[in-house]
């Protein structure tokens, strides 16, 4: 890291006033009588209400557009285990962007006292005080909770409380990656059910892109899952999880170069420089290579390329086919909320990802394209938005500042909540209600 870069970033986040949130007034409370309807005496009469009929808390509070950004610490990204306060600056700038792209309410909150004694993750004790918090939340983004301790408390919380939880480790990768899956098979014509793939890093994401992709069509017989020990394979004892044991490989192969002979797509959620140009080099013809470590990829894009890769996508905003969880979160949750969604189940998850697919082939509008080309103005040069269909192997994914993509994933996900009877809102006119959630979007940002 640059001297310059931990100055700026160090700025960035102390001035004009620390961190990155704050509490915004939707009411005006500049009059006496505005006061007096603020708090005391008027503030009793929706106490009353919400009293004698409870669903008008979503007609008389902010609950409706409010999510808790929820952290214990124990695994961000690309950091480790730090900590809940160590922590709190990515949780506050996972608010950002809540509140920048889908104008959702955001709140962080990073939990201690829930360890064990080693540490890690009391998952039990966290599940006790997160679904604490219903009444004043229209839903859950869990984030960076080390496993195997976040698919209990997922997995718990959704059981347990009547609004949307979302651990977005799990599922926000496999959403944006499974689009650009779909995408990057298309263009060098595979199917996804014939694909081989190789995914390197066995945790929550891992596990959860895996699972993801399967839901999309890929075979589980034709995935080799690797972790720290090397190869999941059937028989092995050490390092297994009940996760793990789903993925164990009926293959010879033991080590991540075995793993990568022939196989036609990389995903991974590891560590950096890992893969090679000779490992590139023996996969299948036209190999998808989606290295996401951060900050550092398993393989550096060029280096892909040279060694044959048809189509390659990072974590990274400064490479071609940016892999961004930015680009699910907001416009998931901004549909589940519009919805009133009980929570955020696989059908609604699945078309969150087919959204982004759809919209990378839909061609650019003139007014999108101007904002794009202000905002990725190198790569804009190269023709990487012309087009009627604009799909290329340096664009299988929308862009992040692509104004559609929130209005549209939010839509997807609307449909897919009504039509699976999570919905405890209709929306009778999606067409209207994606253009108006872009002008909402577009007129606060202004």
């Amino acid at each position: 890291m640059s001297q310059d870069l931990k100055t700026a970033a160090l700025d960035y986040h102390k001035n004009p006033a620390p961190g990155k949130v704050a509490v915004r007034l939707t009411k005006p409370c500049a009059t006496q009588q505005e006061l007096s309807l603020a708090y005391t005496p008027g503030v009793a009469i929706p106490c009353k209400e919400i009293e004698a009929r409870p669903e008008t808390v979503w007609d008389y509070t902010g609950r409706g557009n409010a999510v808790a950004v929820v952290s214990d610490g124990t695994a961000v990204l690309g950091l480790g285990n730090i900590g809940p306060a160590a922590g709190l600056p990515v949780m506050e700038g996972k608010c950002v962007l809540f509140k920048h792209f889908a104008d959702i309410d955001a709140i962080p909150l990073c939990l201690s006292k829930v360890f064990n004694a080693d540490g890690t993750t009391d998952a039990k004790k966290l599940i006790s005080v997160v679904e604490t918090l219903e009444p004043c939340l229209g839903g859950i983004n869990l984030e960076d909770i080390a496993g195997p301790a976040c698919f209990e408390v997922e997995t718990t919380l959704k059981a347990r409380m009547g609004i949307p939880v979302f651990h977005d480790d799990q599922h926000g990768t496999a959403i944006i990656s499974g689009a650009a899956v779909v995408n990057a098979l298309k263009l060098v014509g595979k199917k996804i059910e014939a694909a081989r793939f190789v995914v390197n890093g066995a945790g929550a994401a891992g596990i959860s892109c895996s699972e993801f992709y399967i839901a999309l069509g890929a075979r589980r017989e034709n995935f080799i899952l690797c972790d720290s020990k090397g190869v999941i394979y059937k028989g092995r004892t050490a390092a297994m999880t009940v996760e793990k044991e789903r993925f164990a490989s009926d293959t010879k192969a033991r080590t991540l170069t075995e793993a990568l002979q022939g196989a036609d797509i990389f995903i991974g959620l590891s560590i950096a420089n890992c893969v090679t140009q000779e490992m590139v080099r023996g996969m299948a013809k036209d190999a998808i290579i989606f290295p996401m470590s951060n900050p550092t990829p398993e393989i550096m894009p060029d280096l892909a390329w040279e060694a044959g890769a048809a189509v390659v996508g990072t974590g990274r905003s400064d490479f071609p086919n940016q892999i961004n969880n930015v680009l699910g979160f907001p416009g998931i949750f901004r549909g589940a909320l519009d919805t009133r969604a009980t929570q955020i189940n696989e059908e609604m998850k699945q078309a969150a990802s087919l959204a982004l697919a759809e919209l990378a082939n839909e061609e650019i509008p003139s007014d999108v394209k101007k904002l794009l080309l202000a905002a990725y103005p190198g790569e804009a040069t190269t023709g990487m938005f012309d087009g009627t269909n604009p799909l290329k192997k340096t664009y299988v994914i929308p862009k992040p500042f692509d104004p559609r993509v929130v209005p549209r994933v939010a839509r997807f996900v609307a449909k897919a909540a009504m039509e699976t009877g999570v919905a405890q809102v209709q929306i009778p006119d999606l067409d209207a209600y994606e253009k108006a959630l872009a002008a909402r979007i577009a007129n606060k940002n202004r």
